[in-house]
């Protein structure tokens, strides 16, 4: 039975039909209960289940973000870096949506995905775009206890800022360093970018120099 669920979904999800994938397996839950629905999820290939969760509403429930578990979902979030999405803001969608569920371990997502390679970079896409701030002084206060996780608690950026640097130190660090690469490797970005548009602006402004001086040499030498 789950194999030919897993077979029809695949299916559908090669056709680009993601919806009819997603209510095929979530039906398995009315027909045969949440086991089936997990069991079906930890057959399917990776990639598939990436291609359903990535292009579901993360603002809706749905009974896929509620079952997965978070060793399937670590397999499938490490994979979201293959759409080369620079945004990453589906990404940032299903880790919102399944790590900050109202009976999810948070933690116990976080130390699945760190389990696998290209974990810590899943991490590090994940707050990329707040890399400023996690790095800098805003959460300067994290190093203290001062602040709870209540006081942030967000369900986004912030509050998974908080549960590395509180409960996952080793993680925190590695991500921060990765972030830290980030903005290195941004700030050289503009920086050349800076230098080829002042390189164009002089070959610009150069041309019609050069082309005056070589009129003005034809011309002398017209005259001799």
């Amino acid at each position: 039975m789950t194999n030919l669920v897993v077979v029809q979904a695949r299916s559908l999800i090669q056709s680009g039909d993601i919806v009819s994938a997603e209510a095929l397996l979530t039906a398995l839950v009315e027909t045969d209960g949440d086991h089936a629905l997990v069991e079906v999820l930890d057959e399917m290939p990776s990639k598939d289940l990436l291609a359903v969760i990535r292009e579901y509403d993360s603002s809706k429930q749905s009974l896929l973000n509620l079952l997965i578990t978070p060793e399937q979902f670590a397999r499938v979030v490490v994979l979201d870096r293959l759409y080369k999405d620079m945004s990453h803001e589906h990404l940032r969608g299903m880790i919102n949506s399944v790590l900050f569920r109202e009976d999810a371990d948070a933690n116990e997502f976080i130390e699945a995905i760190a389990e696998l390679e290209f974990g810590y970079e899943t991490l590090a896409d994940y707050l990329s775009d707040r890399a400023e701030e996690v790095t800098g002084d805003t959460f300067a206060a994290l190093d203290t206890d001062d602040i709870t996780r209540a006081e942030i608690s967000d369900h986004d950026w912030k509050e998974l800022t908080w549960l590395l640097r509180h409960n996952h130190s080793d993680i925190y660090n590695i991500v921060h360093a990765l972030l830290k690469t980030k903005l290195q490797d941004k700030l050289i970005s503009e920086i050349a970018h800076a230098a080829e548009d002042d390189d164009d602006e002089v070959v610009v402004n150069a041309d019609p120099v050069a082309k005056v001086t070589r009129g003005d040499d034809e011309d002398e030498d017209s005259a001799i």
